[in-house]
Order: structure tokens, then C-alpha cells, then sequence
């Protein structure tokens, strides 16, 4: 499995939403040029899985934000990590939404 996610995108709306499984995995929200504004996580927490979580925001979504695409991931916590950890070594910041991880928690990772 590569580091960064390699899924093709999808448009962001209810109806694409709706059609996901309930199962637990990770998530990228990003704009319509393929910048990543948010990777989240689809836990045992989550409501229906990735279909609730991407429902979520499928239904208020934030400025910018039109695609989305994911991996189910029973190791999601290590995944969403990874993901983070890579964004952050590309970028030297995280995703402008990400504003619930704090910066100093996240690893240093140095993809190859």
C-alpha cells in the first residue's frame, strides 16, 4: 500500500454519500483542483462509518470543498496517521481544515 492515498476522487454530494458501505476506514476532503483540505477518519465512533461521516459533510460542506475519496481501513488510527504524517512532510503544514489535530502530535514521516 503506497503512503499517500491513490484512490480517484469523487464529487462530494448526498447521493454519492448515501451509496458508501457503514464500514470504518479514512477519508481526504479536497477542492476541484486535487488539493487535500481535510483526511479524516471513519471510527468505531462514527455513525454508519464513511457513509455518515462523508454524508455529513456531503450535506454542509465548507468553502472549497467539492470531492472526497477513501479507504476502508479496519487500522484506521494507523492509517489516518500515516496520511497526516505524510501530508504535513509534502507541505510543512496540515491540511487547512485539520484544525482538530494538534500539529505537535504528529509524527515526523519521511515517505520514500
Amino acid at each position: 500500500m503506497a503512503v499517500r492515498m491513490t484512490k480517484p476522487w469523487l464529487d462530494l454530494s448526498v447521493e454519492t454519500a448515501r451509496r458508501l458501505s457503514g464500514q470504518l476506514g479514512v477519508y481526504e476532503l479536497g477542492s476541484a483542483d486535487g488539493e487535500i483540505l481535510y483526511i479524516g477518519v471513519a471510527g468505531g465512533r462514527s455513525l454508519h462509518g464513511l457513509r455518515g461521516e462523508l454524508l455529513r459533510w456531503a450535506e454542509a460542506p465548507p468553502e472549497g470543498v467539492t470531492r472526497f475519496r477513501y479507504e476502508v481501513n479496519t487500522a484506521y488510527r494507523t492509517r489516518h496517521h500515516e496520511l497526516v504524517g505524510a501530508f504535513r512532510y509534502d507541505n510543512g503544514r496540515l491540511p487547512r481544515l485539520n484544525t482538530d489535530i494538534d500539529p505537535k502530535r504528529v509524527s515526523n514521516l519521511s515517505p520514500g
